[in-house]
């Protein structure tokens, strides 16, 4: 048998925003062509992932990175351990919630991708849901986008809609996306013909709870993997913005649950999930 050849270099490029504070930055393959790994149009059943990726051809790395920042969880990892909570949730929870892939806030800020994203939030059907959870990543950082009764007109006495915007790192200000959240919603509505009234869509009111904060730079991910675990446990029936915060405080978990959620959902790679 003749030798087998040596894999060629990779070369990398860069499809996250600068990171600030670090020289670091997460790459991915240049062999990966954007299209086929964020751009595959998504199933709309719930039950499965949205994005196909190739398993030898999935790695996403660090250049120099040392072992604490490896336990980034990068958008892979992030989606595994999703799938994992994903399909161990009680049907009777799910039929409630929906969810957008981890990537797609950050692409629909790239305007080359915009209407794709478009397209496929509006094949979700999200507006048949009470809750859809949105991770965003962006600059390096998680952070969890909630929809909260958008089955509801935003005109709505009852119910009124609302948006929960779940951060680990305040200090990080969540409070920086919220235009690029508002036009994201409004692109959203105004793409499914929901609301002819701009203004009320506009006014749909977005909180940002002091929910428990992560101890260091690498922690955001696992942290929107148990808020998302834990908001399906208890989300009400009927979100009512003067019942709020309702459990999302300060004490709402303990960094030992978090350890513990992912000793379960997490076998991932031991230097990303614990």
């Amino acid at each position: 048998m003749g030798k087998r050849k040596r894999p060629q270099p990779v070369n990398f490029i860069d499809l996250d925003q600068p990171t600030t504070g670090h020289g670091n930055r997460k790459k991915l393959k240049e062999s990966e062509n954007i299209e086929t790994l964020q751009l595959v149009p998504p199933s709309t059943s719930d039950t499965s992932p949205v994005r196909r990726r190739k398993q030898s051809t999935t790695e996403v790395e660090t250049s120099g990175a040392s072992p604490s920042q490896k336990r980034k969880l990068d958008s892979r990892a992030f989606e595994y351990c999703f799938q994992n909570l994903w399909r161990s949730s009680p049907e009777e929870k799910k039929i409630q919630f929906t969810y957008l892939d981890c990537l797609w806030f950050s692409l629909y800020l790239k305007a080359a991708h915009r209407r794709k994203v478009l397209k496929w939030i509006k094949n979700k059907q999200i507006f048949s849901k009470k809750y859809v959870f949105v991770p965003i990543v962006c600059w390096s950082h998680w952070s969890l986008l909630i929809f909260c009764h958008f089955d509801e007109k935003p005109e709505s006495k009852t119910r009124k809609p609302c948006m929960l915007l779940l951060d680990s790192l305040q200090e990080a200000n969540p409070r920086r996306l919220e235009p690029e959240i508002r036009k994201f919603v409004m692109d959203i509505f105004k793409d499914d013909g929901r609301c002819k009234n701009l203004k009320v869509i506009g006014d749909i009111p977005l909180m940002v709870p002091k929910v428990p904060q992560q101890k260091n730079g690498e922690e955001c991910g696992k942290f929107v993997l148990y808020f998302i675990h834990l908001f399906m446990k208890a989300a009400p029936e009927k979100f009512s913005i003067k019942d709020y915060p309702y459990f999302m405080k300060e004490n709402w978990f303990t960094e030992e649950g978090v350890c513990q959620f992912f000793k379960t959902f997490g076998h991932f790679e031991e230097d990303i999930c614990l």
